[in-house]
């Protein structure tokens, strides 16, 4: 494949005004990207209306069916990281899109043929994860690739911009595809976003940096990325908040919406208005990073975006009928908010400061850790909302995302303005 060019100086390719939406290249990936998050936000609604509505699934089934997509991470996830570094990162997204399409239409084609179980939904699960796996890996590691290092933050906020206003529409689409045509159908939709994102990224003329094809054995290539973290202090410190941060922010949505219906007492509608504040506060968060890092400087604003952001989580357990409604729209938004800002700084940062060799490596023992505290999060949420009731099990997640700022306020990060665009020789 030719390459248009690899420097992607700029002015080349954009005009000034529009930054990276000028650029063709950054373009094709983030129509293809929005559009295939837009899918997957449907398929979150879908999937497990199909469990329930149409294979009549039990409470532990459909659990299951939650946790599925997240099992790759523990299993794959390192081995993933090594794999992506040694292969062309393209051709890893295609092979992943055009597989989680086949395995999504799958749903619907098995459907019509009378032979859908519960056990394919599984399957297509964990299948549709594993391939999430890889493709994460890989995007995160292509995005350096296309622009310029300076202009990583802005590439990354937009991109997250559309993942968060596919988040916003994609539940309400999902809600209303299967009101006019069944729970089953909708997921071709699913299907056909991933198809579209494929042929973007078939479009995409960039050079990539040449795959690392060494001769170690996979433990040692994933023992390098795994040594790396260990001994960087800032990529512990913040990946340690990423872990912490999931870990609260899963309790938080296991224990969401029965808080809302049980002990406050709402309907479906307000419940469904209601949750998709956090959406809206992901995409302020994307707003505002940039902004944050040019005015206070990367490592400040992450730390002001944490900080100033979470304290706004202890308004939601104070939700009530009438005007107090108003704590959780506000506390939901703001606490979304500064963590999706905090989010787009510290992928920026990963990208320019881990050495091009090891990034997927580093990427993946860091969506790893990050990842692995989601089902452990949701479960625990689960548990202490049976022993001790909605309200209480809102105070602890919401007090947990408070505390998930601990480790950015280790000596790592203390008396920096920016974080440093590479490590320290």
């Amino acid at each position: 494949m030719a390459a248009e060019h690899t420097s992607f100086e700029a002015g080349a390719e954009r005009a000034g005004r529009w930054g990276l939406f000028g650029h063709r290249t950054f373009r094709l990936l983030l129509i293809g990207e929005t559009t295939s998050k837009f899918g997957t936000s449907i398929t979150s609604v879908l999937l497990p209306l199909i469990a329930v509505v149409t294979l009549d699934a039990s409470p532990t089934l459909v659990g299951l069916l939650t946790a599925a997509p997240w099992l790759p991470w523990l299993v794959v996830g390192l081995p993933a990281g090594a794999w992506v570094d040694q292969l062309p990162k393209r051709r890893v997204m295609h092979v992943c899109n055009l597989s989680s399409a086949v395995l999504f239409a799958s749903v619907p084609a098995a459907r019509w043929l009378g032979v859908l179980t519960i056990w394919h939904l599984l399957a297509v699960a964990l299948l549709t994860g594993t391939a999430t796996v890889f493709f994460s890996t890989a995007y995160s590691s292509y995005l350096p690739s296309l622009v310029e290092k300076s202009e990583l933050l802005e590439g990354n906020a937009k991109l997250q911009g559309g993942e968060h206003l596919a988040r916003v529409a994609g539940p309400g689409a999902g809600g209303l595809l299967a009101q006019l045509s069944g729970t089953v159908p909708g997921l071709l939709l699913d299907s056909l976003s991933f198809l579209v994102s494929s042929w973007c990224l078939r479009r995409v003329r960039a050079e990539e940096p040449p795959a690392v094809r060494g001769g170690r054995r996979l433990r040692a290539q994933m023992s390098q990325g795994l040594r790396f973290v260990a001994h960087d202090r800032l990529l512990r410190a913040v990946i340690a908040f990423g872990a912490a941060a999931n870990l609260a922010l899963a309790g938080y949505e296991a224990v969401n919406i029965v808080f809302l219906v049980r002990a406050v007492g709402l309907g479906p509608g307000s419940v469904g208005l209601l949750s998709s504040c956090a959406a809206v506060g992901g995409v302020l968060g994307v707003l505002c990073a940039g902004r944050l890092a040019r005015r206070l400087g990367t490592a400040r604003a992450l730390l002001a975006a944490q900080l100033g952001s979470a304290p706004f989580g202890l308004l939601i357990p104070l939700t009530a009928p009438g005007p107090r409604l108003a704590f959780f729209a506000i506390g939901s938004t703001v606490t979304m908010a500064g963590l999706v800002a905090c989010n787009v700084l510290i992928v920026s940062f990963r990208q320019s400061y881990c050495p091009e060799d090891l990034l997927g490596r580093v990427t993946a023992t860091a969506l790893l850790i990050n990842f692995s505290t989601v089902p452990v999060g949701a479960v625990a949420g689960g548990a202490l909302d049976s022993v001790l009731g909605p309200r209480p099990t809102m105070w602890l997640v919401s007090g947990a995302l408070v505390a998930a700022g601990l480790p950015l306020l280790s000596g790592s990060l203390r008396g920096l303005r920016d974080l440093p665009a590479a490590p320290p020789l």
